[in-house]
C-alpha cells in the first residue's frame, strides 16, 4: 500500500494531480480544498494517500494532513460509504465538522453532502460513532449547535433550510443568539 509520496507536483487536471516520485508519476484524486492547499507546479510536496484496490482499478486518494486520510479510512468503514463519496464528505465539510457531526450524532448536519440523505446519514453516524468515540473533538459549541438544529425543526423548518443556515452560525455563541441569528437568515432567504 502506497501511504505517502514525496515529491515534486507536475500537473493538476481538476481533482486529480500528478506528483513525481523517483521519476515515476502518480496520479493522486485528492478534493477541491487539498488540490488548492498545495504549492504550485514544479514545487515539492508530501502527499499522503490512501491505495484503493479493487479487481479493475488501482487508485490513489490523496490528503494533505495524515489526520484526514485516517478519517477517510474511518469513513469507508461505514456501509454504502465508498472511496467517492468519502471524499464528497471531506470535500463538503471539515475534519472537525464530520467528526462532531458524528461523535454528538447530528445526522442532518451531515446531509448537506451530495449523495447523503437522511438515512444514509443516520447509518454513517451509527455505525462510526463508536470508532470515534475516543477521538480528541473540541466539542465547544457543538451542543448548542445540535440544541439549535432541534429547536428550527420544532419551528418546522425542513433540513434543507437548516443545513443552509447552520455554516452562518458562532458555534462559540449563545444559544439564544444562534437562534436568533438563525431565523434573520431563514427570514432573508
Amino acid at each position: 500500500m502506497i501511504g505517502r509520496l514525496r515529491g515534486v507536483l507536475v500537473s493538476r487536471r481538476g481533482e486529480v494531480v500528478c506528483v513525481e516520485v523517483g521519476g515515476v508519476g502518480y496520479d493522486v484524486s485528492m478534493t477541491p480544498r487539498g488540490v488548492a492547499a498545495l504549492p504550485g507546479i514544479g514545487e515539492e510536496v508530501v502527499v499522503h494517500t490512501h491505495t484503493h484496490v479493487r479487481e479493475d482499478d488501482l487508485s490513489l486518494y490523496g490528503f494533505g494532513a495524515e489526520a484526514d486520510r485516517d478519517l477517510f479510512r474511518i469513513l469507508l468503514g461505514a456501509g454504502g460509504v465508498g472511496p467517492k463519496l468519502a471524499m464528497s464528505i471531506l470535500g463538503t465539510m471539515t475534519h472537525q465538522e464530520i467528526v462532531r457531526s458524528i461523535v454528538t450524532e447530528d445526522a442532518d448536519a451531515l446531509t448537506v453532502v451530495p449523495g447523503v440523505g437522511k438515512r444514509g446519514a443516520q447509518k454513517i453516524v451509527l455505525e462510526l460513532a463508536p470508532k470515534l468515540a475516543g477521538v480528541d473533538v473540541e466539542l465547544v459549541g457543538a451542543t448548542n449547535l445540535v440544541t439549535v438544529r432541534q429547536a428550527l425543526e420544532g419551528l418546522g423548518y425542513s433540513t434543507d433550510e437548516i443545513n443552509r443556515v447552520m455554516g452562518e452560525l458562532d458555534p462559540d455563541s449563545a444559544i439564544e443568539t444562534q437562534i436568533k441569528a438563525a431565523l434573520r437568515a431563514l427570514g432573508r432567504g
